[in-house]
């Protein structure tokens, strides 16, 4: 039986249901940790961070025990302690971009992108491709690095990343359009054609 993040969340808080809060965590770690990993590019810092942002919820979902009440939607309040986790370490750190881009073995985020194994030459190719886009995306502001990562990493719609990020949905949707239209910019000049795969949807 498949149960709502809302009903996993109420059997945590009210019953201690570890399973329900390992299903929770199983549905939405890869896209959590996404963002995180996009913010601060970092492996290491970004598990520190994802662990942070667990812990935290897990603090918070205790106190509400014998009082929960229907907050939303679950993701978007986990997003909101992931925001603030990564937040917090951005002001330790003083600034946007002062960490590696790859951990100890040369991966990245961008590493886990699919692909249809594809020749060693097309490879090669897609390697040079994600490259640049992690480039790219490095090079973007801040804020516009960040609403690109939530809507096509975490999938969250763009009233809720309105929401999160506390800007009018207007604001939210200007910073992805002028995000995607940087890439398309940056790419175009770095390949010297138009840059594919690249939506606003």
């Amino acid at each position: 039986m498949h149960r709502t993040d809302e009903a996993l969340a109420v059997a945590y808080i009210e019953r201690d249901d570890q399973e329900a809060f390992r299903q929770l965590v199983e549905r939405h770690q890869e896209r959590i940790f996404g963002y995180v990993m996009g913010m601060v590019r970092d492996r290491d810092i970004a598990n520190d961070l994802f662990q942070e942002t667990f812990f935290r919820a897990i603090r918070a979902m205790k106190k509400q025990r014998g009082s929960y009440e229907a907050q939303g939607k679950w993701l978007a309040w986990v997003m909101r302690i992931a925001r603030n986790a990564v937040f917090d370490h951005m002001r330790e750190r003083k600034k946007w971009s002062d960490v590696e881009m790859q951990d100890a073995e040369g991966h990245s985020f961008w590493d886990r992108l699919p692909d249809a194994a594809p020749a060693v030459d097309e490879q090669a190719d897609l390697r040079q491709r994600i490259d640049l886009m992690e480039q790219c995306i490095e090079r973007l502001s801040g804020e516009q690095r960040e609403v690109l990562l939530l809507r096509h990493e975490v999938g969250m719609t763009f009233r809720e990343i309105a929401e999160l990020t506390n800007v009018s949905i207007n604001t939210a949707l200007g910073r992805m359009r002028y995000a995607l239209l940087n890439l398309q910019k940056m790419m175009r000049t770095e390949l010297g054609e138009e840059a594919e795969g690249i939506r606003t949807t």
